[in-house]
């Protein structure tokens, strides 16, 4: 039996931080990071049948051409990754009545929709990127034990590549959703490494008035090349949640709309648009 200490639920028997109980999450989820996106795509849905907001944490199911969907809100962050899968995971596979794990499992279908920053100059502002790899730079998946699922080969040659400082902790590689990138891709989708980043700032390589322990890195990102495949963007959620659902065995996969690129300083003319045609994207593939 889970301890309540470990498992804290509310006063109504829902889940601490996101406020939800089994019945108000469908196993179509797609993740956002900015509360206020999340009406964005549920305003595309022929009906909602639930909503509710704890703290950065905004849920609404509903209907979308049939199919039943949730959409989420998870904050910024690896550590805010890790209390929404944990929490949505208990919802599905512990019963909270008895506190114990249950014996048939259940994978949901979890699909991040979010902005972000090119890394190369041939993916354009208003492009689609499908992250075929999250690769982390924050520490917060190494509390699990990783190595079964990350893909070792490739970090150590991004280790090697970037003269990676191990002060930092190493960085994890973690494969998307090979099932979710067939119903997702199409010839209008990028694909690559997308980065994880622990902070926005230094940990992303912008300089205001603190100096960073390695001025060079995104250079050594940008040209990162294992077998083909090159970082894409640079972002700070997609490597936790792949990790983490794949330890959990739910099937993840991240999206991003490109509003800037850092290769060549442009920045979409109107970045709104092209969020909004990612998300009529994404409804669409998720419904068929």
């Amino acid at each position: 039996m889970i301890q309540s200490s470990e498992l804290i639920l509310n006063p109504d028997g829902s889940v601490y931080h996101l406020n939800l109980k089994p019945e108000n999450i469908a196993h179509d989820i797609i993740f956002v990071g900015d509360q206020n996106r999340v009406e964005k795509i549920t305003k595309h849905f022929d009906s909602i049948e639930f909503s509710t907001q704890k703290r950065e944490f905004k849920t609404q199911t509903g209907i979308y051409k049939g199919k039943r969907m949730s959409v989420m809100s998870t904050g910024i962050g690896p550590d805010n990754i890790d209390i929404v899968m944990n929490e949505l995971d208990a919802l599905v596979n512990i019963d909270l009545e008895t506190r114990k794990p249950k014996q048939n499992l259940t994978s949901l279908n979890i699909v991040r929709i979010g902005t972000s920053g090119s890394l190369q100059a041939d993916i354009p502002c208003d492009s689609f990127v499908l992250s075929e790899y999250g690769l982390g730079l924050d520490n917060m998946l190494r509390s699990y034990l990783i190595d079964a699922i990350s893909e070792i080969e490739i970090e150590d040659a991004f280790i090697a590549h970037t003269n990676w400082d191990a002060r930092k902790g190493r960085p994890y590689v973690i494969k998307g959703s090979e099932k979710l990138e067939k119903r997702l891709e199409s010839d209008k989708i990028f694909k690559g490494f997308t980065g994880t980043a622990g902070g926005f700032y230094g940990p992303q390589g912008r300089v205001l008035r603190l100096e960073i322990q390695d001025n060079d890195l995104n250079r050594k990102m940008d040209s990162f090349n294992y077998k083909g495949t090159k970082m894409t963007n640079l972002e700070m959620e997609t490597g936790a949640i792949y990790g983490l659902g794949k330890l959990l065995g739910h099937e993840c996969l991240s999206l991003n709309a490109i509003i800037a690129n850092r290769a060549t300083g442009n920045f979409s003319e109107d970045p709104y648009k092209a969020v909004d045609e990612l998300i009529a994207y994404a409804l669409d593939k998720l419904a068929e």
